[in-house]
């Protein structure tokens, strides 16, 4: 699956990004958990996707029923 290519450099993506504003020392504490805190989101949200597409590529629903991605999720 080409979206989970994807998610994965998007994830690598903002790991740099959160990498980068961690080694600079130029930027105060405040404002790193400021920078930070939208691309900690996002990762959330992209790390849930991917989760959920390997669910679907590994359980496949079959045809006229719901995928059933809520069942496997404990949160």
């Amino acid at each position: 699956m080409n979206s989970i290519k994807h998610i994965n450099n998007a994830l690598k993506e903002l790991d740099d990004e959160v990498q980068t504003i961690l080694l600079n020392w130029d930027i105060p504490l405040n404002e790193k958990d400021n920078l930070m805190l939208p691309i900690l989101q996002q990762k959330k949200v992209l790390t849930q996707t991917l989760e959920d597409l390997i669910y679907l590529k590994e359980h496949p629903p079959t045809p006229n029923q719901p995928c059933g991605i809520s069942k496997y999720r404990s949160n």
